[in-house]
C-alpha cells in the first residue's frame, strides 16, 4: 500500500442545528473530563448520531483512496460537502465518524484568509508555511525567489497580508503552496480569485505539478478545469459519493444532475433564477435543428443556443449573450444578440425568449460548454451570468460530407470551419521531365 497517498474509509461529519456554541473550557475543566472520560458512559444513542433530532449529516460514508502522483477532481453543487471533505483531509477539523489516512507532507489552499498570518509580512509567511511543512530554512531560500516571481507581489512582499487584496494574498497562497513541495496538494477553488492570466498561470502550474509526481486534490466548480487537470473525478451530492471515475464521465453526469440532461437548466422559482429586480434568467437550452433539445449535435448540422428570461423593470435596452468554451479551457467564442426586433429598443415588462443558430460544420468534435448572460445598456450593467450553464457534445460520423473531408486522422482546433476550397491543375513540364525525355 505504499502507492496510496490518501486513504479515506467511511468518513462521515455530522453538524447540530439550532444550538449555542459551548464556551470554552478552562485547562482545569479540560484536564478532568480527560482523566474521566474512561468511566463515563457512553450516551445512549451516541454511536448514532444521524438518527438524532437536529443534526446534519454534511458527509457520510464517504470511502476513496488517491494514488500517489494521482491528480484528483472533487465535484458538486454548493454544500455537496466539497469543502468540509479538504478541511478534513487537511486537518483543520476533524470526521465525526471514519478514518483518514495521509502519507507525505501535505500543503492545503482554502478559501482566502486561511493559512496566513494576518500580522505577518508576505516574506515572513513565506518560510513560516515552509517551517510547518517541515522545510530547512536553506530549502525555502531555495524556493523563495520563484514564489516572489510567480505571485507578481515583489514590491509588497515585505508588507503584512492583512493589507493584500483578495487577489494579491491568493497569488502569494497558491505560489507558496506550489512551491514549497509537499506532497500532497490540497486545493479549493484557486481560479475563483484572480484574472484570466493568473488563472492560465495556476492551471499550468497544476499541470506541472502533475507531472512531477506530487498528488492533488481539487475541487472546483469549472468543468473545464477539472478536466484538463484530472484524469480521475468524484461527484459529490448531499455528502455522499454519487460517482467516481474518468473526469469527463463525471463532469458529464454532474451538469445533467439537475434536469436530467446537460443541454437544458431551468429555473421555475423566480427568486431562485439567476439575476435581479431587472431580469432574471429563467431557463438556458440547447436545440437541434429539428427543434427538440438536445445533448448530441451532429456536426454537420446548425445548434440553437436558447435563452429565457423575465424583463421585470420596463424601458430597458436588454443585450443577452453567450460564450462557448471547450474543456480544455478555452474560449471558441461570445456571441452577442443582434436580432433587429429588439436591437437599441427599450423592452416592456415580459418573458422572452432569444436564440442564436451555430451554423453546421462550425464547431470541432466534443463537448462544448455554454455560459448565458445578459447586459442593459446606458450605462452597460450586467444584470446576470452563469458560466458554464449548459453543455452539450458534437460528433462527427466520419462519412466525408463534413468539414473533415475523407481525412481519418484526429484534427486540432477549437473550430472547424467548411471552407469554400478550389483547386487549379497547372500542367508544368519539370525538369526531371526534360532530364529523361531529352530536350523537345
Amino acid at each position: 500500500m505504499s502507492n496510496i497517498a490518501i486513504t479515506v474509509h467511511n468518513i462521515g461529519k455530522t453538524y447540530r442545528l439550532g444550538t449555542h456554541r459551548r464556551p470554552y473550557k478552562t485547562l482545569r475543566e479540560t484536564i478532568n473530563d480527560v482523566m474521566s472520560a474512561p468511566f463515563r458512559r457512553p450516551r445512549r444513542g451516541q454511536q448514532s448520531a444521524n438518527r438524532e433530532p437536529g443534526r446534519i449529516w454534511a458527509l457520510k460514508d464517504v470511502t476513496f483512496e488517491v494514488r500517489e502522483g494521482e491528480v484528483l477532481g472533487l465535484i458538486g453543487r454548493n454544500g455537496a460537502g466539497k469543502s468540509t471533505l479538504l478541511k478534513i483531509l487537511a486537518r483543520i477539523t476533524p470526521p465525526s465518524a471514519g478514518v483518514v489516512e495521509l502519507h507525505g507532507r501535505v500543503a492545503s489552499l482554502l478559501e482566502v484568509g486561511t493559512g496566513f498570518h494576518a500580522e505577518l509580512t508576505g516574506r515572513e509567511n513565506i518560510f513560516l508555511s515552509g517551517a510547518i511543512l517541515g522545510l530547512k530554512k536553506v530549502e525555502i531560500v531555495r524556493k523563495f525567489d520563484a514564489i516572489v516571481a510567480f505571485a507578481e507581489i515583489e514590491p509588497f512582499i515585505d508588507t503584512p497580508v492583512k493589507h493584500y487584496s483578495s487577489g494579491m494574498y491568493m497569488r502569494l497562497a497558491f505560489a507558496v503552496a506550489a512551491h514549497l513541495e509537499a506532497d500532497v496538494l490540497l486545493i479549493d477553488e484557486v481560479l475563483a480569485v484572480g484574472d484570466v492570466h493568473f488563472q492560465k498561470k495556476c492551471l499550468a502550474k497544476m499541470e506541472d505539478v502533475g507531472r512531477h509526481g506530487r498528488t492533488v486534490v481539487f475541487v472546483s466548480h469549472s468543468m473545464p478545469a477539472v478536466t484538463r487537470l484530472c484524469p480521475r473525478a468524484i461527484l459529490l451530492d448531499g455528502g455522499a459519493i454519487q460517482m467516481d471515475g474518468p473526469s469527463r464521465e463525471v463532469a458529464g453526469a454532474y451538469m445533467k444532475s439537475d434536469e436530467g440532461t446537460t443541454a437544458e437548466r431551468v429555473w421555475p422559482r423566480v427568486d431562485e433564477a439567476p439575476g435581479n429586480d431587472v431580469l432574471r434568467l429563467r431557463a438556458v437550452r440547447v436545440r437541434g435543428i429539428d427543434g427538440r433539445v438536445a445533448e448530441t449535435i451532429d456536426i454537420r448540422e446548425p445548434v440553437g443556443l436558447e435563452m429565457e428570461y423575465d424583463v421585470l423593470e420596463p424601458g430597458r435596452v436588454v443585450v443577452p449573450h453567450f460564450s462557448v468554451h471547450n474543456l480544455n479551457f478555452v474560449q471558441l467564442f461570445s456571441a452577442v444578440a443582434t436580432d433587429d426586433g429588439w436591437r437599441n429598443r427599450p423592452r416592456p415588462i415580459g418573458r422572452y425568449v432569444t436564440t442564436g443558430w451555430i451554423p453546421g460544420n462550425f464547431l470541432t468534435e466534443g463537448m462544448l460548454v455554454v455560459g448565458a448572460a445578459a447586459n442593459t445598456l446606458n450605462p452597460s450593467v450586467m444584470q446576470f451570468h452563469r458560466s458554464e450553464v449548459v453543455a452539450f457534445t458534437v460528433i462527427d460520423n466520419y462519412e466525408g460530407d463534413s468539414s473533415r473531408g475523407d481525412l481519418p486522422d484526429e484534427l486540432h482546433g477549437v473550430v472547424r470551419p467548411m471552407l469554400k476550397w478550389t483547386t487549379e491543375c497547372r500542367p508544368v513540364k519539370s525538369e526531371l521531365m526534360e532530364t529523361v525525355e531529352g530536350p523537345v
